[in-house]
């Protein structure tokens, strides 16, 4: 499981359609929906947010507008119903090595894309992420 830092823009076919099914089984862990995945660290993040569901069904948002601008068919109705906005802190560490990490993903998977972004430097977060400086997230399994 990923759940990706960073904007889903940067994403190919595969990882945007990986990420919604990903996002949805986080989703369903979260609401007690499922016994698997219930430890998994990528979760650690939305568990400890004081709105976990609010702050999944935010991100999964986040993932289906993309799924939009690529006139993809994401059912928005798999989303729970969040009211509360909720943000989650990122680090600058953490987005740089997602960053690194995708990038090798495309490299191999999406050549055309891996050179569309590989100049950039600072990529933008998921729209629920605002980024402050730190290492890279104590959960994350390098």
């Amino acid at each position: 499981m990923r759940l990706w830092s960073l904007h889903p823009k940067y994403l190919d076919p595969q990882g945007l359609v990986a990420l919604w099914r990903e996002a949805l089984l986080a989703q369903a862990v979260l609401c007690g929906q499922t016994r698997g995945y219930r430890n998994h660290p990528q979760l650690e993040r939305f568990k400890n947010h004081s709105a976990p569901i609010a702050a999944i069904s935010h991100y999964l948002k986040g993932v289906h507008e993309e799924s939009r601008v690529r006139e993809y068919s994401f059912d928005k109705s798999k989303i729970q119903p969040a009211r509360k906005a909720v943000s989650l802190p990122v680090t600058t560490g953490q987005m740089a090595y997602e960053w690194t990490h995708l990038l090798a993903k495309l490299k191999a998977r999406s050549p055309a894309l891996y050179r569309k972004w590989q100049g950039l430097d600072v990529p933008d977060a998921h729209g629920i992420f605002t980024v402050c400086t730190g290492e890279v997230e104590s959960w994350e399994r390098p």
